[in-house]
């Protein structure tokens, strides 16, 4: 029997978001497909996992790229003897940084938008396509705070954001009846990752316990998502530690 699949976009580094996500479909007895823009680090993960006894392989992919990302989607939807077509695909790309607007220039505002969002929709129109003709599946985009509220020096993030809220509404309207099941997820707070100790390492010291979202708990809710039944699906929901102000 071939083994059921999952592909992540937005994998970096091993404490993060996209490479917990990774090993929990991982652990479920799904191969999952790694896609971000480093393939060293692809390659650490996907190791990684082999030797915890799953299965993955790794693919280095500009997400802002139409072809490369149309290339990659060509790749895991041809049939196969081992592994079916992804069932489940996570979007997880993107990057904040603290920019004051009058600062901020053009180029850095597309930048932003180009992964936060274009990607989003390159990688989103692919797999609702395959998985429409599947007749079955999961899409789940990652949002931010941002997604709903425009901060002083994070326009670019918000902007980015909640298009790629607007883009999940509108293809889960779309795609629901077709039995895709498009999730969109805000993450309200600090993700205990290791961006977060790299960036704000004072951040966590004087943190409460658990004060920080636990990249673990995100990926047991993306989980959870895709195994919902269709009677019930959640379209979006948010995440947010116990401490943090909302």
């Amino acid at each position: 029997m071939a083994k059921p699949s999952a592909v992540v976009f937005g994998v970096g580094v091993q404490k993060g978001l996209g490479a917990a996500s990774a090993r929990r479909f991982a652990a479920e007895g799904y191969h999952v497909h790694v896609v971000g823009r480093s393939q060293d680090k692809l390659d650490a993960l996907t190791q990684a996992i082999i030797q915890a006894g799953g299965s993955a392989d790794g693919f280095a992919v500009d997400v802002t790229d139409e072809a490369q990302v149309a290339e990659l989607f060509q790749k895991l939807y041809t049939p196969g003897l081992d592994v079916e077509a992804p069932e489940l695909v996570v979007y997880n790309a993107g990057s904040n940084q603290k920019i004051p607007f009058q600062e901020l220039t053009a180029r850095q505002f597309e930048d932003f938008w180009r992964v936060g969002c274009l990607g989003g929709f390159l990688v989103g129109q692919r797999a609702a396509a395959e998985l429409a003709k599947l007749g079955h599946g999961t899409i789940i985009f990652t949002g931010a705070s941002a997604s709903l509220r425009g901060r002083p020096a994070f326009v670019h993030f918000a902007a980015a954001k909640a298009g790629l809220r607007m883009l999940s509404q509108a293809m889960a309207r779309e795609y629901g009846p077709q039995g895709v099941h498009v999730a969109h997820v805000i993450i309200d707070g600090g993700i205990d990752g290791e961006i977060l100790k790299q960036r704000f390492p004072d951040a966590l010291k004087n943190a409460k316990e658990d004060g920080f979202l636990s990249i673990e708990a995100i990926a047991d809710t993306y989980w959870s998502l895709h195994k919902q039944h269709r009677s019930a699906w959640t379209q979006e929901l948010d995440l947010r530690p116990y401490s943090e102000s909302f």
